[in-house]
């Protein structure tokens, strides 16, 4: 299966548009589904060090990282700071002072991620994440944005959709645990964009001192990562 790149129907919504608002939901119900929580955990934990500035690309409504920060509590570094980025974030107040409250210190940034690398704004990052992210952007997209990212980030990370036939299926019977219509075309999409293999290792620039590691750790979803070498 070719991997193609599509625009997807959530993309094109006003944020309070209703089937914007339910297909988030949606999304939060298939984040658990395909245990991207706890992937993204398992190779946040597996970094040489624990990060202390996290950016997460991509970030929509807030309530992913959200989740992930709660999870971590009480065995991470002191007043870690998270940058949500999103090209249109729909982070509310309630989860910001809900940041606040775990003891993040949590910002909000409206930029494109090919505008951010560009002109980043931070001292340095030492964690870049994206869940469900990546696949939007071309091959072509993501070799440029890795470029700049290798030079960034001390450590990336990116859990996205694994492109092979089961997950494919998966999404034409997405009806079944309630998803709209919006998530189920925008499912196919983002399979058919998905990756597999070691297609996101061969886009990272060779030549750094990062090194990297990609796997499928569920039959839905496909990790990747990259980290600069202590040594």
């Amino acid at each position: 299966m070719p991997r193609t790149v599509a625009p997807e129907i959530l993309d094109s919504l006003a944020p309070d548009d209703p089937a914007a608002l339910r297909s988030r939901r949606d999304l939060r119900r298939l984040n658990r589904w395909m245990r991207n929580e706890a992937h993204l955990l398992s190779a946040i934990w597996k970094l040489d060090s624990q990060p202390a500035t996290i950016v997460e690309a991509g970030c929509g409504d807030g309530t992913f990282m959200l989740s992930l920060a709660r999870r971590l509590r009480g065995e991470w570094v002191d007043r870690p700071r998270i940058y949500l980025l999103d090209m249109e974030p729909v982070v509310s107040a309630e989860t910001l002072r809900a940041f606040t409250e775990l003891g993040w210190e949590a910002s909000v940034v409206a930029a494109k991620i090919q505008d951010w690398i560009e002109h980043p704004g931070l001292p340095g990052v030492d964690l870049v994440l994206g869940n469900l992210f990546w696949h939007h952007l071309t091959d072509e997209e993501l070799r440029t944005v890795f470029c700049g990212m290798s030079g960034i980030a001390k450590a990336f990370i990116a859990c996205e959709p694994r492109r092979w036939l089961p997950s494919l299926i998966a999404t034409r019977l997405l009806w079944a645990i309630g998803c709209s219509r919006v998530t189920m075309h925008d499912g196919i999409v983002s399979v058919r964009a998905g990756f597999r293999d070691f297609e996101l290792s061969g886009l990272w620039p060779g030549g750094t001192d990062m090194k990297t590691r990609e796997f499928s750790p569920g039959w839905a979803t496909h990790v990747f990562v990259a980290e600069r070498s202590n040594g």
